[in-house]
């Protein structure tokens, strides 16, 4: 009826049903006690049949001794249960790492059957009652679905004490009996339990109910051994509980499994196991065969495209990934069936990875080999990918079938150049060079250690360039640290060798025989540098008539070899016995024809193409876009025993190169921010296959300035004077320079050469007092940016230079053709240009002007003034400046004064002491000011005739044969000017008015503001005055009128601090000097002066003519618009002598000019309009403001309308 098991110490698994029972159990001493828990573990291993544990191998499944060479292979915190080297027929106490284990696996086959004693429900019922010897505890159970019950007892202690005070152990005997419904008494546990125990002792015992038991039942625990009545001994018990259990009776057929059961004396908590299993069996092909040791398959005869009805545990990669897309319980079976796979392409990638390698270790190992356990939930998709990476291959979807392609030395399958390519070309792409991985580390799975180990390599040589750049792989499936190595170097090697990519679209024709993985090469001039692909244009199977020789180099050395597509799509390759023109031959025939308008590819040992692998095909409208990878088939023998990659040479655009020819420089000028600014332009032929040019150029021996460009010239901005030595060269693909650069050494002249001249000039009269200059543009940069004209004009209709004229305006900007300027009647204007560093044209461009504007009014010359043929010559008032006697002119002063003379003897020559004082120029007063008693429109016209010289070059100072002498006229001095300058007054201009002055406004102490007084003054800000200081500090001279404060103050500023007030007479205000141009002048006073300038100390300014001649035109006045005449002029001459006043006076005369007072009055014509017979009239008293008329007829005066019209000369107000 029911089968015991004690589950405390002392416990007897063998009996259980559970599983196999081990040795190595040790009996706790009979006198201790103590409690136990146990726990069962079921763990799955696998979906589907596996193979076994590899330890067992060879032995029967379902034996002791297959078991126990299993439990070798099951490791629980990573020891093994049982060691190594143990017999497994017959192991030892000693061989067991645990005791007390029990171990019952399931392979996952279809009937396989459930695992006894494994627990499904438990439900434990309290009783807590305390059993005596006369009365048992019993109680009922109804529940028949039970397998067992589980009865727990508690001890309070097991403890009596002797005479001699010593704590022993005690015994007690107790029984446990099962009564069924039909009375059937059976009593399954006997028990005797003796030991010592201080504190609480649990003991549990299974009762397993047979198949068959009447229910309900009833358990009754009684006590056997007498009760204790003494305090010296602990020996009572309790029922503590009961508990039904249903054990699970799942077999979980196709999933493999184990069950362990263990107990807390060998673990304080449930340890973590491992298994080391040979895994889910799979269809292989009909001709593989597994090899035990490393799961790899081997091959024999051909394979037919059938699978083995059969499974066999294997690590072959390429056939667990085919078994995980079609299988129906753990795969993608319900959606892809096997016809849909391309078989061979598996068979192909599964002979690849089973291919023997070194192992590192003095053996060989399967090339690829997947050991892993896929045990959570992931994306289909990434699945495959990582399955499939192990291998390093890629699954794609092509002609209906899902195939596998993996990377392995592969021929090419098809053959690209610009002839079967879109017009776009070939894109390429790749990664930054200093982002790539320069040392990975693969993590793989160690079976010796049970733990996640990693194996490191790295390229030294990119480690050096460009540091240490790790990365961290994981190994999918790898267990192998070699099989990490290999995959470590493919990462390395395609980070640093196969980062770029090719995309390009092509026609239909190409595109549907191409798919991923395919290995394809490709001819691009762009890349190569060089066209060695095209269209073929006839063929037979020894020669080929290429295209367009024209563009395509032909080169018959190096071991070329000729590739070509043939009619059936396959490519083959020949070498080349020799080319005429564009017949190529081959050696040795092709397997047939190419067709005409099929694609051909040359290469040699100089220029190969470049490789492939293709990794999409995408179609698009009536093309396909094709992408691959960068492909070295030398790879493969690198990634596997570390062999060198050779090295492929697929462009000719490394090659050093020849550098440039016809190199050659000239030299220009250029405008940056309105600067004009020179520059060489360096030009030279461009290189076929060149990327870049060098340039390198210095100055007069300096360093060199390196720059890189990629155009055919190049240009030296803002570059000065002098000699450059100019280096180009060629640089290739790499940005490597020729080997030797071409020279040329170029001397600049900068913008220190002078302007061209100005051309075609010419006047155009305006009016008596403008006209118009025309000339051509300047021509030169410098000029027009930065530059000017300067536009100088002379007295002298003959003999006028630059140097004997002054300028007629101010230096006009560098890029006007035209410029209205005074009319100086008779002279010549001449005109320069000037660059942006002051050097003028050295040729003259004048024009001579002689009187163009007709005259027909007179005038009257009021003034001819000549300071220069005075007596004795410019005796005005003269500063930093002096008449020379030597040159007969006006000249300026020198910065050495006799005081500073240490040398008499040493003097040439008085007038010139050192250099000339052109820091502060000099001035020249004109000795008389010109007064025309009133206000007048006055013209005036200069006459100026100036020359610059160089002071210590004069004829008298040579000393040198004059037959030696090569020039006369000494060098040019350009660098001096003259101004002639006019200030003008509406007052009398020989006014001097007295007054007083106070410095700093009378506050005390010294100052610069000079306050004069003097009432109702009538001047303002901003005129100037005379001052004649007649006492106190301050300084005679030309002020300016800086405040009026008031009507009787105004205020002036001196130079120099004064420290003294005091009296002062000060002249009729002044404008300020300004430029005097021929013109009309209106105002009553004028005065004149002269400035000369110089800005260099050698050169210095001579005035040979200096004045002026003022003139006034003639006016004709009507009593049209008199004040006394009514509408239409008309005056009423009265009974009497009428005065008449003119509405303008006329100029008379003035002392002081060439016309005495009064010596010019106006003509006055007389018209009367109402006259009679007899009537006369008769003028007196004419004057420049009127004159008097009287009217008679005999000798009375009559009334009578009359008009006047006088004539004179100038318009006062």
């Amino acid at each position: 009826m029911a089968k015991a098991t004690i589950q405390g110490d002392l416990a007897d698994f063998r009996d259980s049903g559970f599983g196999q029972h081990f040795p190595g159990l040790q009996a706790l001493p009979l006198d201790a006690l103590s409690s136990k828990q146990h726990v069962t573990i079921v763990d799955v291993l696998a979906e589907g049949e596996i193979e076994g544990f590899p330890s067992a191998a060879g032995l029967t499944q379902g034996t002791t001794a297959y078991n126990n060479a299993a439990l070798k292979d099951v490791f629980l915190g990573k020891t093994p249960i049982l060691r190594s080297n143990a017999d497994p027929s017959n192991p030892q106490d000693s061989d067991f790492n645990f005791q007390n284990i029990k171990f019952s696996p399931r392979f996952g086959t279809a009937n396989q059957t459930f695992v006894k004693g494994i627990s499904d429900i438990e439900t434990e019922t309290g009783v807590n009652v305390q059993v005596v010897k006369d009365t048992p505890v019993t109680r009922t159970i109804s529940n028949s679905n039970i397998d067992a019950i589980r009865v727990t007892l508690r001890f309070t202690a097991l403890t009596e004490v002797n005479d001699e005070g010593q704590t022993l152990g005690r015994t007690v005997d107790l029984t446990i009996k099962i009564t069924d419904n039909n009375g059937t008494v059976t009593t399954p546990i006997s028990d005797r339990v003796h030991g010592r125990s201080f504190n609480a002792y649990s003991r549990d015992y299974r009762i397993d109910i047979a198949s068959g038991t009447a229910f309900p039942i009833s358990v009754t625990v009684t006590r056997v051994s007498d009760d204790s009545s003494s305090n010296r001994i602990r020996d009572d018990f309790f029922f503590t509980s009961f508990t039904e259990i249903i054990d699970e009776q799942r077999a979980y057929p196709n999933i493999a499994h184990v069950a362990l059961r263990f107990d807390s004396e060998a673990f304080s908590n449930i340890p973590s196991r491992m298994f080391k299993i040979r895994g889910t069996k799979i269809k292989i092909p009909h001709n593989g065969t597994v090899d035990s040791t490393t799961g790899r398959i081997t091959y024999s005869g051909t394979f037919n495209g059938t699978l083995t009805t059969t499974t066999h545990w294997t690590s072959d990669p390429s056939w667990i990934l085919f078994d995980l897309l079609t299988n129906t319980r753990y795969g993608l079976g319900d959606h892809i069936t096997e016809s849909q796979l391309d078989k061979f392409a598996f068979y192909s990638a599964s002979v690849y990875a089973s291919t023997l390698v070194d192992d590192g270790d003095g053996g060989q190992e399967p090339r690829f080999s997947c050991n892993t356990v896929l045990q959570k939930r992931e994306d289909a998709y990434a699945t495959i990918n990582a399955l499939s990476s192990v291998m390093r291959g890629m699954t794609f979807w092509s002609a209906g079938s899902l195939s596998l392609s993996v990377d392995q030395p592969t021929d090419p399958s098809y053959l690209f150049n610009l002839s079967n390519v879109t017009s776009e070309g070939f894109s390429y792409q790749g990664t930054s060079l200093k982002t790539r991985s320069t040392a990975v580390s693969v993590s793989y799975f160690d079976m010796e250690n049970q733990v996640l180990d990693y194996e490191t390599v790295e390229d030294t040589a990119a480690v050096t360039k460009y540091g240490r750049i790790e990365k961290k792989v994981t190994g999918f499936g790898c267990s192998s640290r070699n099989q990490a190595r290999r995959v470590g170097r493919f990462i390395l090697f395609e980070e640093q060798n196969s980062t770029e990519t090719i995309s390009f679209a092509t026609g239909l024709a190409e595109g549907v025989v191409v798919r991923p993985g395919q290995v394809i090469e490709v001819s691009d001039p762009v890349k190569a540098g060089k066209r060695r692909g095209g269209r073929i244009n006839a063929a037979t199977t020894t020669t080929v008539t290429v295209d367009d020789t024209a563009a395509t180099d032909l080169d018959a050395t190096n071991n070329p070899t000729l590739s070509v597509v043939l009619s059936d799509g396959t490519v083959e390759s020949r070498s080349v016995s020799g080319i005429s023109g564009a017949v190529i031959t081959v050696s040795s025939a092709f397997s047939s024809a190419p067709n005409a308008n099929s694609v051909w590819i040359l290469q040699n040992d100089t220029l190969q193409t470049t490789t492939w692998r293709v990794i999409s095909v995408s179609e698009t409208e009536s093309q396909y876009a094709i992408v691959g990878t960068s492909y070295n088939t030398g790879k493969f023998a690198f990634i596997e025993d570390g062999t060198a990659i050779p090295e492929r040479k697929v462009t000719t655009l490394v090659d050093l190169l020849d550098p440039p020819s016809n190199l050659a420089a000239q030299e220009e000028f250029y405008v940056e921010e309105n600067k004009a600014k020179n520059k060489i332009l360096v030009t030279y032929e461009s290189v076929l296959g060149a990327t870049a040019y060098q340039i390198d150029y210095r100055k007069d021996g300096e360093n060199y300035t390196t720059v890189t460009t990629r155009s055919n010239d190049f240009t030296i901005y803002d570059a000065d004077a002098g000699v450059y030595d100019i280096r180009v060269s060629t640089k290739n693909a790499l940005l490597e320079v020729s080997p030797e650069p071409t020279v040329i050494q170029f001397t600049t002249i900068g913008k220190t050469a002078i302007p061209a001249d100005v051309q075609n000039l010419r006047i155009e009269p305006l009016s008596d007092q403008f006209v118009r200059l025309r000339f051509d543009q300047s021509t030169d940069a410098d000029v027009i940016h930065g530059g000017n004209v300067v536009v100088r004009s002379s007295n002298l209709t003959t003999g006028a230079t630059f140097t004997n004229s002054v300028d007629v305006i101010p230096e006009l900007p560098g890029n006007v053709s035209e410029s209205i300027v005074p009319n100086i009647v008779n002279g010549t204007y001449i005109v320069k240009f000037k660059d942006d560093g002051g050097r003028l044209s050295s040729g003259e461009a004048s024009v001579v002007m002689v009187q163009t504007v007709p005259n027909t009014l007179p005038k009257l010359t009021v003034l001819e003034d000549r300071e220069d043929t005075d007596s004795p010559p410019f005796a005005g008032v003269k500063d930093d400046c002096f008449f020379s006697s030597e040159v007969n002119g006006l000249v300026l002063g020198s910065q050495v004064t006799l005081d500073e003379v240490t040398d008499f003897d040493a003097i040439a020559d008085v007038d010139f002491l050192g250099d000339v004082d052109f820091q502060t120029g000099g001035q020249y007063s004109f000795a008389n000011t010109l007064d025309l008693g009133g206000k007048q429109p006055l013209r005036l016209r200069r006459h100026f005739v100036t020359q610059g010289f160089y002071p210590n070059d004069l004829i008298d100072k040579r000393t040198a044969n004059v037959d030696t002498w090569t020039d006369f006229d000494g060098a040019t001095a350009f660098n001096v000017n003259a101004k002639l300058l006019v200030a003008t007054t509406d007052s009398d201009p020989d006014t001097s008015t007295a007054g007083t002055y106070t410095i700093n406004n009378g506050s005390g102490g010294a100052g610069t503001i000079i306050t004069i007084t003097k009432s109702s003054h009538g001047y303002s800000v901003g005129s100037f005055v005379a001052v004649d200081f007649t006492s106190g500090t301050g300084v005679d001279g030309d002020y300016k009128i800086q405040t009026v404060p008031n009507a009787n103050t105004f205020t002036l500023t001196s130079a120099t601090s004064l420290t003294t007030s005091g009296n002062c007479n000060f002249s009729a205000e002044f404008s300020d000097f300004n430029p005097f141009v021929n013109g009309t002048y209106v105002a009553r006073g004028f005065k004149f002066r002269a400035d000369l300038e110089s800005s260099d100390p050698a050169q210095s300014i001579e005035i040979d003519q200096l004045g002026y001649t003022a003139e006034l035109e003639s006016r004709t006045e009507t009593s049209l618009g008199n004040a006394g005449a009514s509408t239409g002029g008309f005056i009423a001459s009265g009974t009497s002598t009428k005065s008449v006043t003119f509405t303008n006076s006329f100029f008379t005369g003035q002392s002081g000019t060439s016309i005495a007072a009064n010596s010019v009055l106006p003509s006055i014509g007389i018209t009367i309009e109402n006259a009679e017979s007899g009537d006369f009239f008769a003028l007196s008293n004419i004057s420049s403001t009127g004159f008097d008329i009287d009217v008679k007829n005999g000798s009375s005066h009559v009334n009578r309308n009359f008009k006047y019209a006088a004539t004179g000369f100038g318009r006062g107000s």
